[in-house]
């Protein structure tokens, strides 16, 4: 019943999200810029009883995804810019995001 629970909480978060962008999209890209998905996450493994480590160690997960994520919106960006389809801008920012990733962990393997 709470995964039901999560799952509903956490579509009407992004159905807002989506029909502020519709009326309003900076506003709308400002919301969604927010860590809503990450503090939502947070939230509910706290609520589940996870140990302050692990939420240590997911919060870290998610400043290490950071700068990839940057990248593919960038991408995402440049490529809606330059008038290509929305399918072929998110594959596009997708492997620039995973490249960055690969890219990041072999030069920062040891931290």
């Amino acid at each position: 019943m709470f995964a039901l629970a999560k799952i509903v909480v956490s579509a009407v978060i992004i159905g807002i999200v989506t029909e502020v962008a519709k009326r309003f999209p900076t506003f709308g890209g400002i919301i969604a810029a927010l860590p809503l998905v990450s503090l939502l996450s947070l939230s509910w493994l706290y609520i589940q009883g996870e140990q302050t480590p692990n939420l240590s160690k997911f919060v870290f997960g998610v400043l290490w995804g950071l700068p990839a994520t940057f990248l593919l919106l960038f991408i995402v960006a440049l490529s809606l810019k330059a008038s290509n389809s929305l399918i072929l801008s998110i594959v596009l920012g997708i492997g620039g995001w995973g490249v960055f990733l690969v890219l990041q962990n072999m030069v920062f393997k040891n931290i």
